[in-house]
């Protein structure tokens, strides 16, 4: 076990983190907290401990853990067909797709299963576009991404990284990449003036998630759409994080208005029930792609199709994208009135927020993380320096104001 403890670990907890560290790979450093159920904005542990869950596996559980309506979709469809892959038709990829199409309004999905692979289905969509449409020479095209980004973890995505921990020893690496600063459009028209007539794509975050929750200034992605739109670029908007009511509006870019050209879609799309992803975009660029040039076996399997459904009817049925705007305001307003010594700056949007912590008597980020999960709030640092506060959609406003307290009291006990 690592060397961070929350609380003194009962037998059962011990166990089940022994096994995992005896048969698992090392490749995540978790809170030493074991969970056994959860619902709604509450996770419990293996010992029974209730939690408020402020992390919901990175956004993918806006609708909140196990919500009734989602999981008797996946239950339903478990009991008459799972899996047929994409050799055959089945009566439910359609009838998603067509939801899809009318929900987002773009002509066509590409279904894939996790967040990296559709980033991944991106890519392969703005290299095709780029020399079937735009007429590059092949194996010129050029995709441009912003510094700080985090879009996954295969080779290709951590070719586009910054971050050592996710390329260091992967290489050799992907070519065809530029990187650029992150909320500076000065260095995208810069690339572009230069290379325009050989990038394809723009892929970005209209917040990064992974960087702390980085808010770019306002106007940023409407003059980076601009910029691509005047050099025949594809505008992507990785928005798997961000996408589907987390910031307080059903994808991020329409704060700004904008209609990026491709959408990337995951996490919360199935309510964090099943690995669901999703690219959308038009005719115009979707169809560069021919029978047999791309696909996945669990690609728009029909267990997937019902949950994402289900998962997207709940957004609209219970008006999540309206509560995440305003409990988000309620949270940074509450938040901003509390002074602290570990506070540097609480910034985001809806209800996608982050504290920016300074140590203090010792202590840092990751002590507060614990302090909050001995007090019954569970959050994580990023950057180990910055602390994500992005609980379900779902959550009452007497619950997030219960949460703050508990906030609040872990750090007073630190100060």
């Amino acid at each position: 076990m690592g060397k961070y403890r929350i609380m003194e670990l009962s037998k059962i907890a011990k166990n089940f983190i022994e096994c995992e560290e005896k048969y698992g790979a090392h490749n995540y450093h978790p809170l030493e907290v074991v969970l056994a159920k959860g619902k709604g904005p509450y996770v419990w542990d293996v010992d029974g401990k209730k939690y408020f869950d402020f992390l919901s596996a990175y956004s993918a559980v806006n609708q909140g853990h196990c919500h009734p309506k989602i999981v008797k979709a996946l239950k339903d469809q478990a009991d008459k067909l799972c899996l047929t892959s994409r050799a055959f038709y089945n009566d439910c990829l359609g009838p998603y797709e067509k939801y899809i199409h009318e929900f987002f309004g773009y002509d066509k999905v590409l279904p894939m299963n996790s967040g990296a692979e559709a980033v991944e289905t991106a890519l392969k969509l703005a290299r095709r576009w780029g020399y079937v449409r735009k007429g590059i020479a092949e194996n010129k095209a050029l995709i441009i991404c912003c510094e700080g980004n985090f879009h996954g973890r295969t080779i290709t995505i951590v070719s586009l990284s910054t971050d050592p921990d996710s390329y260091d020893k992967y290489g050799p690496f992907t070519p065809g990449l530029i990187k650029i600063p992150y909320n500076d459009t000065k260095a995208l028209a810069s690339v572009l003036e230069k290379h325009g007539a050989e990038v394809a794509a723009f892929l970005v975050e209209p917040i990064q998630g992974e960087a702390g929750v980085f808010v770019p200034d306002e106007g940023y992605l409407k003059k980076c759409f601009d910029l691509c739109k005047k050099h025949n670029v594809l505008f992507m908007a990785d928005e798997v994080q961000t996408g589907i009511a987390r910031t307080g509006k059903m994808l991020c870019s329409d704060h700004e208005g904008i209609r990026p050209d491709v959408v990337i879609l995951g996490k919360a799309i199935s309510g964090g029930v099943l690995p669901v992803s999703a690219v959308l975009a038009d005719d115009d660029i979707m169809l560069t792609i021919k029978p047999g040039e791309h696909g996945s076996t669990f690609g728009g399997f029909p267990l997937a199709c019902r949950v994402a459904v289900a998962a997207l009817e709940v957004v609209k049925e219970e008006k999540l994208v309206e509560r995440a705007e305003y409990l988000g305001k309620i949270f940074r307003e509450e938040m901003g009135k509390y002074k602290s010594p570990f506070i540097k700056q609480i910034r985001g949007k809806g209800l996608l927020n982050a504290i920016v912590v300074q140590p203090h008597n010792g202590k840092e980020a990751w002590d507060v993380c614990e302090k909050m999960a001995e007090m019954g709030v569970l959050a994580k640092p990023t950057h180990k320096h910055i602390i994500r506060f992005a609980p379900p959609l779902v959550i009452s406003e007497e619950e997030l104001r219960e949460a703050i307290k508990i906030i609040i009291s872990a750090m007073d006990s630190l100060a």
